[in-house]
Parts: structure tokens; sequence; C-alpha cells
């Protein structure tokens, strides 16, 4: 692995920390790709992004993906010529082996005082591997101290259904169809004449490992890992189809396309076209994630169809089988911004890394500026009024124009995040020295959040929260590893390969076996395992060596 060394770099950036400090900030531009798209970035011409220039000098000249991360980031790296901050996600590999990312061992040490303090004695979890222990990225998707008062379940049903059938107990995937097909039977088409939908997937792209095959090990009790299922006991990885709960899982979805209650559509619909039906109050049931079904949810928000919003279980495939949404996983590291080697300056960079990880700050980006978005009463922070009905009106214009999240929907699918949660922060449930939370996702706020339906749902159910529906953290063990899919890749491994291959496969049959007669499912089903093992047999021992490197990180 090559890193890039600082050297005299450093006194130029250190001259402009001075005139920082002693005067005005000196204005600056920092470029920066991330993989993860905003359709909501104003350029920092939110009022959060220009309270940010005003304080610090910075400006972040920010590009998002159109199309494939992976891509763009393929096309960055084959360039040679890379933006100040980069954020590519799980595709770092190619740019730390072209000596493109810094190592911020060093900046984090001598000016990065509050990134430090967040981090408190997990800094070891930054490291890249054993044979190369260099620190390439900033956490911006992990956060420190994460308390998860409102899991994001992904088997979803509408309220209305829920309502409609006396709010039942939905615990197994028998559960879940009885709902759903009683919903559909009942309502064939929707208000304006559309045909309803029962339950829709999603396929498109790199898309289908979320809605289609992902729910595999969430409704047989793995957690997640990625493509892999690694055994608690002995660390060995095998990809997850193998396990024969998971067949199961796959069979049911097969059942719930011979009987009709399958979206035709499910593998050839595009993103747009599913978050459209999900938009317009056609789909009873989903089997999602909150953040692929954000957009679609604040649509009906805005538009008051309040009985579309989703109720969320932790659905398995039989009595017994607990859930692992809320295993924890330990601080992870791993996926983070990174500083570039041609950053003109990288210490100013890390600085305001640095600067927005600073108590107040972290308040800043996730409450906006106190007296205009928020205030205290009685010694609570707490949204204004205006603040409140502008973004329950209209999230992502909101968003826009403010840069913060709509941070009080949090629980139905909007998120908490803002323009801003580009580094380190403290999770959900860490309090500031006021004794307030730093992030708007807690208790009290998920409970205002909540529309009366939603309420009244948690009172049938005879819980506070959807997360009361689904096995505590405590019931399982924390996993030594983190999460697999964080685990960097070298790019000289033979996994790098894996994604290709495997999803060549996964994406052809799997649709196949759903597809398929019910008296041919086994044998389809066989055949792609018999087709995977084909092309991932030798991958396996890589990801367990992987798994284990990272354990034997973690502990030195």
């Amino acid at each position: 692995m090559k890193t890039h060394t600082l050297g005299a770099i450093w006194a130029a950036g250190i001259l402009m920390l001075g005139q920082a400090v002693f005067g005005a900030p000196v204005p600056v531009t920092f470029t920066g790709f991330f993989a993860d798209p905003n359709p909501n970035w104003a350029g920092m011409q939110d009022e959060i992004g220009q309270y940010i220039t005003e304080k610090t000098g910075v400006t972040l000249k920010a590009e998002f993906p159109v199309g494939s991360a992976d891509q763009k980031i393929a096309l960055i790296a084959a360039s040679g010529q890379y933006p100040d901050f980069i954020a590519p996600k799980g595709q770092s590999a190619s740019l730390i082996d072209s000596g493109a990312l810094l190592d911020l061992s060093k900046l984090i040490d001598q000016y990065a005082p509050n990134i430090k303090a967040v981090l408190g004695d997990q800094l070891k979890r930054l490291r890249y591997s054993s044979k190369d222990p260099s620190i390439y990225f900033i956490p911006n998707l992990d956060t420190m101290g994460q308390i998860y008062f409102d899991t994001d379940a992904w088997f979803k049903l509408q309220l209305g259904a829920l309502k409609e059938q006396g709010y039942p107990r939905v615990e197994t995937v028998q559960d879940y169809e009885k709902v759903v097909a009683t919903y559909v039977k009942k309502h064939p088409t929707t208000a304006d004449g559309k045909p309803t939908i029962g339950l829709s997937l999603l396929a498109d792209d790199w898309r289908i490992v979320i809605s289609t095959t992902n729910p595999a090990f969430w409704a047989t009790g793995a957690p997640d890992d990625g493509e892999f299922f690694i055994d608690p006991k002995t660390f060995k990885a095998k990809e997850h189809y193998f396990r024969p709960e998971e067949k199961e899982y796959f069979r049911w979805l097969n059942h719930m396309n011979d009987v009709g209650l399958l979206d035709k559509e499910s593998f050839v619909q595009k993103y747009d076209q599913y978050k459209a039906k999900v938009a317009q109050g056609r789909v009873v049931g989903l089997i999602d994630a909150n953040w692929e079904i954000s957009d679609a949810i604040k649509s009906l928000l805005a538009a008051g169809q309040f009985d579309k919003i989703y109720g969320r279980f932790g659905v398995v495939t039989k009595k017994g089988i607990k859930p692992a949404y809320n295993q924890l996983t330990g601080f992870n590291g791993g996926w983070g911004i990174a500083i570039t080697k041609d950053c003109k300056d990288p210490v100013r960079a890390i600085q305001f890394l640095d600067w927005l990880a600073a108590p107040e700050n972290q308040v800043l980006i996730n409450w906006g500026i106190e007296g205009k978005h928020w205030t205290m009463v009685n010694g609570k922070r707490t949204f204004t009024a205006a603040t409140l009905a502008a973004m329950k009106a209209d999230p992502n214009g909101f968003q826009k124009k403010t840069g913060l999240g709509a941070a009080g929907l949090a629980n139905s699918s909007t998120g908490s995040g803002g323009n801003y949660n580009i580094s380190l922060r403290y999770g959900d449930g860490v309090k500031d020295k006021t004794g307030n939370f730093y992030t708007t996702t807690f208790p009290e706020q998920i409970l205002e959040s909540y529309t009366p339906l939603e309420r009244e749902a948690m009172k049938a159910y005879k819980t506070t929260f959807w997360n009361d529906l689904l096995p505590k953290a405590s019931e399982f063990p924390v996993k030594a590893w983190g999460a697999g899919w964080s685990i960097p890749v070298p790019e000289d491994s033979i996994l790098k390969q894996h994604w290709d291959k495997e999803q060549a496969v996964v994406r052809k049959r799997i649709p196949e076996a759903i597809l398929a007669k019910p008296a041919d499912f086994d044998r389809l089903y066989d055949a792609f395992l018999a087709e995977l093992t084909q092309t991932t047999t030798a991958m396996l021992d890589e990801e367990t060596k992987l798994v284990q490197d990272r354990i034997a990180l973690w502990t030195k």
C-alpha cells in the first residue's frame, strides 16, 4: 500500500490557521465527492451552510453520483486527479493502492482534538489493516455511543391496512401475508382506480440486495454482514444463501408470487418507478430499508396520506427466531471521508472536519442555529413551532432551505441527518454538557414526530415505539468483527472480483426461483447454489482471513 507524506505542505496550513485565529477566516474552497446521493444539497447556500462558511471560511464544492457511484469512483481513481475530500464507501481499495489518500494519523494527532475526544479509546479501529495500519478515513457513517431508540425493521405494512384489521400481531411471514392478502381482496384498486399492489420488491442494479436478498438473513435471525454469514464461534465465512433457513424464505416469496400478491414488475422496475408506486400509496407491503423509500414517504407525509405510511415489523420465517436488527457491532471505523494527496491544504481540511466534530457544531448540524431553528425551553433544546411546521409540511424543501434533515420525522423514514453530517459525530442517545441530546432522534422527539395514526397503532400494540416489537440488544452478543460489509477489501484481493461474479449469478437465479412454478422451486434454487459454489468457493477463505484480521487488529 502507498501512503502520501505531508512534509512541507503543513507549513502553509499552519500559516492559514494563524490567519484564521487572529483575523477573519481566510476563505477556502474544498472540493469533494460523496458516494451517497444528496438531492437536497444546496451548495452551502442553505442557512446552515452560510453559517458554517461565515465561521470557518470554508466553502465545500460537493459532487454526488448521477448513476453508479462505484463507476464514478473507478473513473476518479483511474484519472489520477482527485477532489480534496472523497467519501467512497466500500470502494476505497483502488484509491489507497494508488496512493491517492493521505494517512491521517499525524494530522489527527496534531490538529484534531475534537475528533480525538469523540473517538476516545476507539482510535485503533480506524486503522486500515494489520499490514497497513494507516488511518485513511474519518468515519462519517458510523457514530459513537449509538443507541437505537426506534430501529428500522424492514418488513413494512401500511397503517391503514393494519387499522382496518384491528392491528393484528405480525411476527411471521404468514402473519404478514395475511394482512396483505386481506387488504388486497377488500381493496383491489386504490381511490384513484389504480390496481392495489400487495408486495413490491426492488431489484434495480445493486438495490436487489437491499429489498430482495438481504431480508433473507433478517427473517432467519442472522445479522447484516453483507453477502456473507460469519459463524460467531469459528469466525468462518460462507455465502448466506447456503443457510437452509434462507431457502425457505425465498420459497415464501415464490409462494407470494404464485398467489398473485407479488408485484409482477418487481424484477424489471427501475428505482424511480418503485418509489412512485409507494408515493401513490398503492403498495400495501414493502420489504426494504427506510433510507431507500424516504423520498416516497416524504411525499406521502406532505400529501397527508398518513394511512399509507408504514408500520415496521421484525418478521421471521417461523416462531422462535429472533430478528437481529438490534445486535450491536461496536464502533466499526471503516467507511468515511478521506483527504486526498491533491488537497493543497490538508491541515485546513482536517481542521474543518474537526470543527464539525466539536460539541457545539454537532448541535449546529443536527439542530440548526439557536434562536432561529431551536430554543431552550425549561432546560430542553426544542425546535421552534415554525421549524417543526416547515419540516413536516415539506421535508425536502426544508432541507434545501436550512441544511437540516427532517429531524422530527426520523421514525417515518425521512432520517435525522442533514447536509453536513460528513464528519465523525456522536450517535443517538449521547448527551452534551447541557444534558440535551446531540442528535434529534431520541424518545421525546420520536413521539412528537409520530402521526396520530402511528400513536394509535402503538397503543393497540401496547408499546411505545416500533422498536419495542423487536428483541433488545441485550439479547445478542456484541459482534467481535463489527459488520462484515464494513471491512476494507484490499485492491489485490480476489474478493474484489467477488461482487461482480456473485451478483451475476444472484441477479439471474434469485428472480428466476421466485417467479417459477412452486413445483420447480427446489430444482432451481439448488441449481443456483451449485452455480454459486463454482464462482465463490475460493473467496470464502479470503473473507474469513479478513474477518479474523479485523478481530486481531482491534484487540492489539
